[in-house]
């Protein structure tokens, strides 16, 4: 794994034991009922990039082939076989492919509170645990994450929970520390503290970025430097993330896409459709479908079939959900 600035690349080599280069993408978005707390990902991608976002809770994530790269707003990660990347919550990034075959990974996504309580278990760390790096050669630990998969996918609780209790220790003992508390001091951080208020609130139909300004007794080019520089993104970008994330809930608890998408401010399911996958990895159908199908159900959806055998979905822009 090499640090870089800006879009530069290097090369970092997929590795021994690297899936061939042919097929295309898939992924599967699910949870697991033995795991609450926890959404696991397993995808294999080379078009597909995602936009800057942020996740609520953590991203822990083993690539097996291919290079990743994330860019965050220091520079950009690089990962390959045998590489982990590690992000915290609420730190805006990207994720793109750094090799023409793209990247195959699997990703965990530990809620905030399975963190801290694992850590407080497990550590001596005051206040939020987190971790200090973005990026490790650890093969070890990235084979830990894959057992989590594999255990989820075959419905093994006990060792899903245990394997997953162990990685997060590790990975806390070996690339954590407590995060840094962060308090909206500057007048500058208090005006985006209020401007993401009003966004949320105001989120299936908020005011233009000249009209959100006036409202907090600024200009608009200040409310853009502040913003960014506090969530690491500007105030449209952030919209369009946090509209996902609210979809996300919605399907979640039943809703429709169709009306996800006009409860949250989208124009349209289409629209939805669209940044959804961007940012999730799969269209919110698919992502409804694995939260409302039997325990245990694994069954094909195409897209080209992994190693272990589980349900995978079509990713490549402009699928139906």
């Amino acid at each position: 794994m090499v640090m870089v600035s800006g879009d530069g690349a290097a090369d970092g080599g997929s590795g021994a034991g690297a899936m061939p280069r042919a097929g295309g993408e898939w992924a599967r978005h699910w949870r697991y009922a033995g795991l609450p707390g926890l959404d696991l990902l397993r995808a294999r991608y080379v078009r597909h990039s995602f936009p800057r976002h942020a996740h609520d809770g953590y991203v822990v994530c083993a690539v097996t082939s291919g290079i990743e790269e994330v860019g965050l707003q220091q520079g950009t990660v690089r990962a390959g076989h045998g590489g982990i990347i590690m992000i915290n919550p609420e730190v805006a990034h990207t994720a793109r492919a750094g090799a023409p075959e793209g990247w195959t990974y699997a990703t965990l996504y530990p809620s905030s509170g399975v963190v801290a309580e694992i850590a407080e278990e497990t550590t001596g760390l005051r206040g939020t645990a987190g971790f200090h790096e973005t990026v490790a050669q650890d093969p070890h630990l990235g084979h830990m994450i894959t057992e989590v998969h594999r255990a989820a996918e075959a419905g093994n609780a006990l060792a899903a929970d245990s394997l997953l209790r162990l990685l997060v220790a590790q990975l806390l003992r070996r690339y954590g520390g407590p995060l840094p508390v962060r308090h909206p001091r500057s007048a500058g951080a208090r005006t985006a503290a209020r401007a993401r208020t009003v966004l949320e609130e105001r989120m299936a139909d908020p005011p233009s970025l000249e009209r959100l300004a006036q409202e907090l007794g600024t200009g608009p080019f200040a409310l853009l430097r502040a913003f960014r520089s506090a969530y690491g993104m500007p105030p449209h970008t952030w919209l369009t993330d946090a509209r996902v994330r609210r979809a996300r809930r919605l399907l979640e608890a039943g809703s429709a896409p169709a009306d996800a998408a006009v409860a949250v401010g989208f124009t349209d399911q289409p629209h939805l459709n669209r940044h959804f996958t961007r940012i999730v990895g799969v269209p919110p159908g698919a992502y409804r479908r694995e939260r409302t199908a039997p325990p245990g159900d694994a069954g094909a959806a195409g897209g080209g079939q992994p190693a272990w055998g589980a349900r995978t979905y079509k990713t490549a822009e402009g699928a139906r959900s």
